[in-house]
């Protein structure tokens, strides 16, 4: 299938339309108490949405048991999921992709909070090359090879990676993004809990924490029908073919890439990155 650009983005016709994303981007109108899940693709998206609702939640997880992940924090970019976004009562939380240049003008003058996770962009690379498999829509994406030069280039819904970041990135001097990396979360939970509920203004105890944390983790969700995706229609996913929690490791990139392709990714992440004024835990 191919993509259609929106601004030069690309962006899979089978999720999102043209309407839907000037529609975001022009007329969304973000409100003071939305927090924003913002990710580039299989960075710790689906994590980050059940830490913030597990927050917004005071620890108690019968809302993530019981309500699907997509309707407890609906991306805003997705015909189906803008329409759950637009009817949730506030406090809001919504999820998205788009690079800062697509992301709601609105959000300039509002105090919505935005919570952007970033992953090693190997790891984030391969997850992905794993995950579209299980799409119908999606075509085949090809040899790691393939995949890789496409990744690099930039030739994969919702762009590059790297203007992803570095359009994000620009903004770190603003009081209402917070930035953290999937590392942090893999290394430290609770700490990144922590530290999460402190940038949202949300007082929990420590009980309310540990429950943060025990039900946000890589096992409980994988079990959890209403955050591992398993309910996605066979007609949509393949659930033979992928799934969406599939390791929830950092480092998965060393058992896909050649030494040569490992290298490859470096000089261009290098030539892209040299001047970003941020210092990431797999640099």
């Amino acid at each position: 299938m191919a993509y259609f650009k929106y601004k030069g983005i690309p962006f899979s016709p089978e999720f999102s339309s043209e309407e839907t994303l000037s529609y975001v981007e022009n007329d969304f109108q973000l409100l003071d108490d939305d927090i924003v899940n913002i990710t580039y693709p299989k960075s710790g998206t689906h994590w980050m949405a059940e830490v913030l609702s597990l927050i917004q939640s005071q620890g108690d997880p019968s809302w993530v048991q019981n309500v699907p992940l997509e309707e407890r924090a609906p991306w805003i970019e997705l015909d189906e999921d803008l329409k759950i976004a637009l009817k949730n009562p506030p406090p809001r939380l919504l999820t998205t992709h788009l690079p800062f240049q697509l992301f709601p003008k609105s959000f300039l003058h509002s105090k919505a909070k935005v919570v952007y996770t970033l992953r090693n962009p190997r790891d984030a690379m391969v997850s992905r090359y794993h995950f579209i498999k299980g799409f119908k829509a999606l075509k085949d994406p090809g040899t790691v090879e393939e995949f890789m030069e496409r990744f690099l280039r930039g030739e994969i819904d919702y762009g590059s990676w790297f203007d992803h970041v570095k359009g994000w990135v620009e903004m770190k001097e603003r009081a209402n993004i917070f930035f953290i990396t999937y590392e942090e979360l893999r290394q430290d939970l609770r700490g990144s809990v922590q530290k999460i509920c402190h940038f949202l203004g949300k007082e929990l105890n420590s009980q309310q924490i540990d429950s943060v944390v025990e039900n946000a983790s890589f096992h409980k969700m994988k079990d959890n029908k209403m955050s591992n995706r398993s309910t996605m229609p066979e007609n949509v996913f393949d659930h033979t073919k992928a799934t969406l929690m599939r390791k929830g490791i950092s480092g998965d990139w060393k058992n896909l890439l050649t030494v040569a392709q490992s290298e490859r990714f470096d000089r261009v992440y290098w030539e892209n990155m040299c001047g970003v004024n941020m210092t990431f835990p797999w640099e």
